[in-house]
């Protein structure tokens, strides 16, 4: 398989996310940076350019006019797919014009700032037939796939019960105030969105509870506070869950749980067991059966299933982490547009990256946390359409 030409649209120089992704990119030599438009201040996008040693040619005043004469390049030489690094409300607009032009394009979540957004990406990607992915990073851990392994074997039996929680405590003081970048355009309703600790935290934590359940949340039962006076946005969320199936769950997310690093962590149960992981110890998932001791999976090991193995760089005692599972998503994107590129993709096929699906549900999961916050009823249901 040939590399697949990457441009990048945002992630600059003083950037947190671009050079993660670039890493995460290019752990597996499946991609390569051909192009990028990298800040809408062109001396900071050339100066990461001759940072990243691009040709000055393919890098852009604007991911406008780097979309617009991508596309106009020969075939063997344009780039097939775009990540799309910036704040929220710079997503929708360049990742439909990619895909327009046949461009493959990777989201930073949540995938834009409102469900007519999310509908106007999926219906795009639908009538051009291209591939976009979402990075719920946490997805990509191996121990989370083996956990999903698990449910889907029936092992657990039929869920009853998802705790699903997601405490920081970065933004315990009003640090928008300072200048602070990240803390600025994530408090800030124009670029964030309508969602503030849920659009940041809460879609990742709803992400991994439908992904390892296997379950979609229906309905929520939400509270959404803003703790920090002179806040703009919630910074506190919580709500009990009701899933298909009849599996019931309590979710939380906090960026106000001070002394909190980022300990994502789930708790599942079934009729015969239960399992759980925590991103503080993200190597290790937690299996306890009914009337058997507590067992201790260990990422790169032998005993785990094929698709965790596929997922590991490492043998067993060799911690991998966050760039490693951010690897994971663009490395099974990379199936998905190899096989695009070569005719031979299966629809049927899980290609197994959070897709425009996925965004699309948790558009659907904020605008529904919201709208049952402000509602009188107990219960919202949840709608992508």
């Amino acid at each position: 398989m040939k590399q697949i030409r990457l441009g990048m649209i945002g992630g600059g120089t003083g950037s947190f996310i671009g050079p993660i992704h670039r890493k995460a990119a290019g752990l597996d030599g499946r991609f390569i940076l051909h192009a990028g438009a990298f800040s809408s201040d062109v001396n900071t996008s050339q100066d990461t350019g001759r940072e990243l040693h691009l040709h000055p040619s393919r890098v852009y005043r604007s991911f406008q006019e780097m979309l617009q004469q991508e596309a106009a390049l020969p075939v063997a030489q344009r780039i097939q797919a775009v990540a799309i690094v910036t704040p929220n409300h710079l997503h929708a607009e360049p990742a439909i014009m990619a895909m327009e032009r046949g461009i493959h394009v990777i989201l930073d979540k949540p995938m834009c700032v409102s469900l007519a957004e999310a509908q106007k990406l999926k219906t795009v990607a639908d009538q051009t037939g291209c591939l976009l992915a979402v990075t719920h990073t946490y997805a990509g851990y191996p121990l989370v796939k083996e956990a999903r392994h698990l449910v889907k074997s029936g092992k657990l039996g039929k869920i009853r019960k998802i705790y699903i929680e997601y405490p920081q405590g970065w933004l315990s003081t009003f640090l928008e105030s300072s200048g602070q970048k990240q803390a600025a355009w994530r408090t800030d309703p124009q670029r964030a969105g309508k969602g503030g600790s849920i659009g940041d935290i809460g879609t990742h934590a709803a992400h991994l509870a439908e992904y390892v359940s296997g379950l979609k949340i229906t309905h929520v039962c939400a509270a959404l506070h803003t703790q920090v006076s002179g806040r703009l946005l919630d910074d506190d969320a919580a709500a009990l869950l009701r899933f298909e199936q009849g599996a019931s769950g309590v979710l939380i997310a906090t960026q106000v749980a001070a002394g909190e690093e980022n300990n994502l962590k789930i708790r599942l149960y079934g009729e015969s067991g239960g399992l759980e992981w925590s991103h503080n110890e993200a190597n290790s998932l937690q299996v306890k059966m009914l009337d058997q001791p507590l067992q201790i999976y260990r990422s790169g090991s032998s005993y785990l299933s094929r698709v965790a193995r596929d997922n590991s760089r490492l043998p067993a005692g060799h911690p991998e982490g966050f760039i490693e599972a951010l690897a994971n998503v663009y490395n099974n994107f990379a199936n998905a547009v190899d096989a695009k590129i070569h005719n031979s993709f299966d629809p049927a096929k899980d290609y197994d990256f959070p897709s425009v699906e996925d965004g699309l549900r948790s558009i659907a999961f904020i605008e529904t946390m919201i709208a049952s916050a402000n509602a009188a009823e107990k219960w919202t249901k949840v709608v992508t359409r």
